[in-house]
């Protein structure tokens, strides 16, 4: 595992033992049958039990579609809602592995500026007031991990309104927040179906799973359905199965507390360490919750140099200059801090970045 390695959770908290049971006893009593290409009822219960209880979301399990990834998301939603050369607001900077889906897919995407209240959605009006949707990480902006302010959550849900547009709203890591209260979701806040609110399961369980769901306004379930019977599948429905019982039996709720706890610690040992090793050619950026830390590059050196000499000594930084549509004048790196253990580990990773980091 690469030190600063971001999206990876903590794999040390992960509860083995109680997953291989779980996951034993479906495949003891394996269901021949075919799969819902929905997804399995169970955890589509589960999941909409979950949204009520913790994201303010009361939708019905039939509203909730089970996708292989984010990505399996954003492909139901394209090849459901809409055609190629259709015009879509994109987060500048934002997540650049669905940009990439998107721009495959043949949509235009426009480059949307965020600031410290998230994405500004009066320039996206002045620019591209005509926009068919628009993409936005609302609760942890990614990658810069502010929020989107509350005046700005209810004038994007006036313009979809008044523009008949569609809000993808990806929730990817709400559940890691470490202060102050969180921010209402769009989707609780939609009172005319137009967010499709999307999760995963890779931040709060593990990646390999490659489990993520949808959740659609009740107007829009059957054209959703006529078009997820056309498309592989949810995933392995054994997989789905043990992640039901998961939910059900309470062991999510406090699996996820017991990360909570610990990456409000393990935040804290990444930032006194590079505060330590590093001190003024750095400025760690704070933030309410997530799994990386960002941090501001003081000097005059590119982010991409530092990176690319990170890399050389086996150190796993990313670039923000990665992240942006438009080249920005912010010149940041992401740390990923979820595996670091212990203030020692912290501290010897960041003292060989700093060993590594090239003349400024």
């Amino acid at each position: 595992m690469q030190p600063f390695q971001i999206g990876l959770p903590a794999l040390d908290l992960f509860p083995r033992k109680t997953w291989v049971r779980l996951a034993s006893r479906h495949l003891r009593n394996l269901e021949m049958t075919t799969p819902d290409p929905g997804g399995h009822l169970a955890l589509r219960r589960a999941i909409a039990s979950y949204l009520g209880i913790s994201r303010g979301i009361h939708c019905q399990p039939e509203q909730v579609f089970i996708t292989v990834g984010y990505r399996g998301a954003l492909d139901l939603i394209v090849r459901t809602l809409f055609q190629p050369g259709d015009l879509g607001w994109f987060e500048d900077p934002g997540y650049f592995h669905a940009r990439q889906f998107l721009e495959q897919s043949g949509l235009v995407l426009h480059p949307v500026a965020v600031d410290e209240q998230g994405m500004d959605v009066q320039q996206g009006e002045r620019q591209a007031g005509k926009a068919r949707f628009a993409v936005v990480t609302p609760t942890h902006q990614s990658p810069m991990g502010c929020a989107l302010s509350l005046p700005r959550r209810l004038a994007l849900l006036d313009w979809a309104e008044r523009n008949q547009a569609w809000i993808i709203e990806d929730d990817y890591d709400s559940e890691f927040r470490y202060h102050g209260r969180p921010l209402p979701t769009l989707k609780s806040l939609d009172r005319h179906g137009k967010v499709l609110y999307t999760g995963t399961f890779s931040k709060s369980l593990y990646p390999g799973l490659r489990m993520a769901y949808l959740v659609v306004p009740e107007g829009q379930i059957q054209r959703f359905r006529d078009q997820v019977i056309h498309l592989p599948g949810a995933g392995n429905p054994v997989l789905q199965a043990t992640v039901a019982d998961f939910m059900e039996q309470g062991h999510f709720t406090r699996h996820l507390g017991k990360m909570r706890k610990a990456y409000a610690q393990r935040y804290g040992y990444l930032a006194q360490a590079l505060a330590l090793h590093l001190g003024d050619r750095i400025q760690v950026l704070p933030r309410a919750g997530g799994m990386h830390l960002l941090a501001r590059l003081t000097g005059t050196m590119g982010d991409k140099e530092l990176v690319a000499a990170a890399e050389a000594g086996g150190l796993a930084l990313h670039p923000l200059s990665e992240w942006e549509i438009r080249p920005g004048a912010f010149r940041g790196v992401l740390m990923g801090f979820a595996n670091f253990t212990a203030a020692e580990q912290a501290n010897v990773a960041v003292a060989r970045l700093a060993a590594l980091w090239p003349v400024d």
